[in-house]
């Protein structure tokens, strides 16, 4: 029965073939393993998307690159977990709410927090819903049975079950210290929660009078004038010479009066402002280590939103912009500013809110760090845990081993509660895993829960381990637990992946990966960071709209290499559509020829030399395939198939294989749909659905004996000696460059497309086994060979010699074009370059042009004399050949 082509419509339809092969993959279980104790698993937990909205382009290069690993090691045999899920995310989930309320005229502290809660679960289940469905058009095949939100019921016990345990081993502590406060998310935040950009601002150079020497004074720099409420001392250099007589006496604190002392510590730095500078232990990092140092008061001035309270005086309830600018007036009218300059400082901004950063501090819980480093530092130096690239292992290394305690709470209301309950009969806390009846101490039930919630990244540290069951010992966690490789942005290697290792380790004793693959951010086709201010930001999901998932996974890996950022434009995408619609059409063709009795079994003795050259490149693309899918490198990966299955399977072998369809016996059928249906599978984990579909009718139509239902659950090919033809690939590749210098030729003289030329091609031995394919170079080159061994004459003259590695071409002039035709026509192109070549001349040499021209309009015209020249160069030399 002869298999109409029409069963693949002309045209692709991604939106329709996309949805049929996703749900029929989840309709037969195929994402979910199934535990096979004499087997390695291969496992990769995903990272979860926040549920603050939509996912990005960013969600959809994660998801493409841990799909293809997962596809691939899934076609290797292994038992494959794809573990999803989403984050709660905290601070970025909550801002966001807040401001869908504020909408309606509402706040948080308005509605209560039960009703922002409800809001919350509310928000929590449309967005999830939205996401689920976002990965399903990107063709992710995670275990949707495993499904996880870091607020369910297990990953909640695993949170509370580490904060008891680090609680009860004194690892978290409860106490002052400075932190990241942001004013309008009203929390703390870590310092990789916080972005440091530069800023123009100013130093206020301000005098301090001394106490008791009426009259002099100390003058201080600062770029904080309003914080001069909450200084409690002056500090210098011991090494500044200018002070060494001043320090011990006491100074007045301008606009308050009070009394603070001149103290000496090596944190100043002698050279700026004037060597000396304020100390506000309550409002800068710094100076609160000089104040622990030197037992100085921390006298806080600002409430949560960066008002003045009432430590402030006369300015309480000014916030801190309108503060500055009323104590800089006070200071001046008073006489204590001396003067003001231009100042650049770093200055930190909320990552989620962008709101300055302001100092502050406050009581927080923070985990005591360095016991839990030292382990994960490890790790990564034996090579337990390995880095992809190698280069980042070095940034992970210097910052571990430069650790500080983690601040762990935040003033939210979202989140994982903090499981410490304060007693208000006696004051003690009691930590617990269960919610406590009563005061472990005094058994009081007068108890109140910390109002604090975790971090968000305490939670996501936990994520390896706590959605496989820990702490509960699960089939889960002793099969798949470590996993294999955790996949993730390398902007997040400190905040997610170091502190994964760091709980992993201290919660099961094991590393809870053994590679981290760092992929880089997306940017436009220009290099620039895509934002909305600038318009430049792609929608994934409109790209899956306009062009099919496939060719949006193919334009997100096309080019990228680990831990660099890509480029990303519509030229890329469509040259994703247009790969898929090139592989379309050539099993389209395929299936002309094919039925249900064409053989698809190869008998090597009957092979050809195309057909035994295509068999062994698809040999050695196998090889290449797998090392660099085991290496990670995905962007080299896609670029090898790609070009093998348009460059050597479409652009000739199908072309080739046209020749023998329509005029030989021997059938190149056999061959031609097994390399299809190989090239397919090897494609197949990085566009999933296009070969699915081709695969799941060249499957009938080819009549292969397989028993798998899927593409997906078929093997990944792997090198075969049997089709490995060394000595073949050789010769096809004379073969492929003869025809290659026949048409470039053609193009460099401009030869009529329906004019057929002469070409000699002296090849030795060669000559014996290419001169068969006479019929295929003219259908290719469109140019009539004649194969000898060796050249026993000169080269005649009017004719174009091209030398390749193994092969010698004479091509005869005449037979390109009318010699007398040509060499007028080209006299005539040289003529005219002469004259423009004048005309440049002249001009530039013109030094009133020179002098009024723009630099870009002089270089122009320069460009265009130097093609000048060079297209004489050129003319002149063809004319010299056509005239010997």
């Amino acid at each position: 029965m002869h298999i109409d082509e029409n069963e693949l419509p002309k045209a692709y339809d991604a939106r329709e073939k996309e949805a049929k092969w996703y749900e029929y993959w989840l309709r037969n279980g195929y994402f979910t393993p199934k535990i096979d104790k004499t087997k390695k698993p291969f496992v990769l937990i995903q990272p979860p998307p926040n549920i603050t909205g939509n996912l990005h382009l960013g969600h959809a290069l994660t998801s493409t690159l841990e799909d293809i690993m997962v596809r691939y090691h899934r076609m290797c045999g292994e038992p494959t977990l794809w573990l999803p899920g989403t984050d709660h995310a905290g601070i970025a989930a909550q801002v966001v709410v807040e401001r869908e309320l504020a909408k309606e005229g509402l706040t948080r502290q308005k509605i209560g927090r039960d009703a922002f809660m409800e809001r919350m679960w509310s928000w929590v289940a449309n967005c999830r819903a939205n996401i689920s469905n976002q990965h399903t058009r990107l063709g992710v095949s995670y275990d949707t049975t495993r499904l996880a939100f870091t607020l369910d019921e297990g990953p909640s016990l695993a949170v509370r079950t580490t904060f008891k345990n680090l609680y009860d081993k004194g690892l978290i502590y409860r106490g002052e210290r400075i932190t990241n406060w942001c004013p309008r998310c009203a929390t703390a935040l870590s310092d990789l929660e916080v972005d440091h950009e530069d800023e123009k601002g100013h130093l206020w150079y301000i005098r301090y009078p001394l106490a008791d020497k009426p009259g002099e004074y100390v003058t201080v720099a600062t770029t904080r004038p309003e914080t001069i409420l909450g200084d409690t001392a002056v500090a210098v250099n011991p090494a500044d010479d200018r002070y060494k007589d001043l320090v011990g006496q006491m100074l007045i604190l301008p606009l308050v009066g009070r009394k603070i002392p001149l103290i000496a510590d090596e944190m100043v730095g002698i050279d700026f402002g004037t060597g000396a500078v304020k100390t506000t232990p309550a409002h800068d990092p710094n100076d609160f280590e000089v104040g622990h140092r030197h037992n100085l008061p921390i006298i806080n001035i600002f409430d949560n939103h960066a008002c003045i309270n009432e430590n402030g005086g006369k300015y309480k309830g000014l916030d801190r912009d309108e503060a500055r600018k009323v104590i800089l007036k006070d200071l001046e009218d008073q006489g204590y500013l001396v003067k003001v300059e231009d100042h650049v400082h770093a200055v930190g901004h909320c990552q989620r809110c962008r709101t300055t950063i302001e100092p502050q501090a406050s009581s927080q819980w923070f985990v005591k760090i360095e016991s839990l480093a030292k382990p994960a530092i490890e790790a990564v130096k034996t090579g337990e845990i390995t880095i992809v690239p190698e280069r980042f292992t070095k940034v992970y290394l210097n910052w571990m081993e430069n650790i500080k305690d983690w601040c762990i709470s935040r003033q939210l209301w979202w989140g994982h509660r903090i499981p410490v309950w304060n007693c208000h009969a006696c004051g003690h806390m009691t930590c617990a895993v269960e919610t406590p009846t009563e005061c472990e101490a005094c058994h009081s039930a007068d108890i109140h829960q910390d109002d604090d919630v975790l971090d968000t990244w305490f939670s996501s540290g936990l994520w390896t381990h706590s959605t496989l069951g820990w702490p509960n010992k699960t089939e889960d966690l002793d099969y798949f637990y470590p996993t294999s490789v955790m996949e993730t942005a390398y902007d997040i290697l400190f905040f997610w992946v170091a502190r994964m290792i760091m709980m992993g380790i201290a919660n099961t004793g094991k590393v809870p990966f053994h590679h981290v693959y760092l992929h880089g951010l997306i940017r436009d086709e220009k290099g620039e960071k895509m934002s909305k201010t600038k318009g430049n930001v792609i929608d994934p999901l409109v790209v899956v709209d306009e062009f099919g998932a496939d060719a949006l996974r193919f334009s997100l890996i096309l080019g990228i290499t680990p831990g660099n950022d890509s480029k990303l434009g519509r030229n890329k995408i469509e040259a994703g559509r247009n790969f898929a619609n090139k592989l379309y059409n050539a099993v389209r063709f395929v299936l002309r020829y094919a039925n249900e009795d064409t053989p698809t079994v190869i008998d090597n003795a009957k092979l050809k030399l195309e057909d035994k050259w295509i068999l062994s490149r698809l040999n050695s693309v196998a090889k290449e395939m797998n090392q660099m899918l085991t290496d990670f490198q995905f962007g080299e990966a896609i670029r090898t198939i790609h070009d093998f299955i348009w460059g050597e399977l479409c652009d000739w072998y199908i072309e080739m294989a046209k020749v023998r369809l329509n005029h030989d016996d021997q059938s190149p059928m056999p061959v031609l749909l097994t390399v299809i249906e190989r090239s397919l599978r090897m494609l197949h984990p990085f566009m999933p659905f296009i070969t699915e579909e081709l695969w799941q009718t060249i499957k009938t139509a080819g009549g292969f004996a397989t028993d798998k239902s899927s593409i997906m659950i078929s093997e990944y090919p792997q090198f075969d000696e049997a089709f490995h033809f060394e000595k073949e690939e050789a010769q096809m590749s004379t073969l492929t460059e003869i025809v290659r210098t026949l048409r470039n030729t053609r193009s460099e003289y401009e030869v009529d497309i329906n004019k057929t030329i002469d070409a000699y091609v002296y090849c030795d031995e060669l000559a014996n086994v290419l001169s068969p394919y006479t019929a295929t170079i003219l259908t290719l080159a469109k140019a009539t060979v004649r194969f000898e061994e060796k050249r026993t004459d000169d080269v005649p003259k009017q004719s174009i010699v091209e030398v390749l590695p193994n092969a010698e071409i004479i091509i005869p002039m005449a037979s390109l074009f009318d010699l007398e035709a040509q060499l007028a026509k080209l006299n005539k192109e040289l003529d005219e370059a002469v004259k423009e070549q004048a005309r440049l001349e002249s001009h530039l040499n013109d030094e009133t042009f020179r002098s009024r021209a723009p630099q870009q309009v002089i270089e122009k015209e320069q460009a265009r004399l130097d093609a000048a020249l060079e297209k004489q160069t050129k003319l002149r030399e063809h004319i010299k050949n056509l005239a010997a």
